[in-house]
């Protein structure tokens, strides 16, 4: 293909310009790396002094206190509520295995006879209330703890330059 000599020229000079171009180009995305660079290392200063320290202060008053009493509560309904029942249906099941064992092996010991009972006896009904008022106490902590609380939220105020 023959180009002219003035075809030559014009395509040298817009090569030149696009050279130009290119090279500006190379140095603008440069010191916007640099502005994006600053500007990640001010917004982690400003995470480290201004955030985490709210962060930190709210979550000690609204959240571990709830947490810490769900926790004692809990560990209450278990010693004190829990394994007492427990424990006396694990001794009356060892009781009555060892009447079992006792009547397989002729050695039978007198024992009263146990009243067969018709329904839910009283202690059921206790172990299904206690059971319950567990159930919502764990269900109250977590509710407590996991509620919306407008102190926390951010306000949509558009942002403004800091202050420097």
């Amino acid at each position: 293909m023959n180009v002219s000599r003035k075809r030559k020229k014009e395509l040298r000079k817009l090569q030149e310009d696009a050279g130009r171009l290119w090279e500006s180009q190379q140095v603008l995305v440069g010191q916007a790396a640099d502005v994006a660079r600053e500007a990640s290392r001010q917004l982690g200063n400003f995470n480290r002094e201004q955030v985490v320290p709210v962060v930190q202060d709210t979550y000690n008053r609204k959240v571990a206190p709830v947490v810490d009493q769900s926790v004692r509560y809990g560990r209450h309904v278990v010693d004190d509520k829990v394994v007492p029942i427990v424990g006396g249906v694990v001794g009356t099941a060892l009781s009555a295995w060892d009447v079992a064992n006792a009547k397989r092996q002729g050695v039978a010991r007198q024992a009263a006879p146990v009243p067969a009972s018709s329904g839910l006896g009283l202690g059921r009904v206790i172990a299904i209330i206690l059971g319950v008022a567990a159930a919502v106490g764990v269900i109250a902590a977590a509710w407590q703890a996991l509620r919306a609380d407008d102190e926390l939220w951010v306000a949509d105020d558009p942002l403004s330059p800091p202050n420097a």
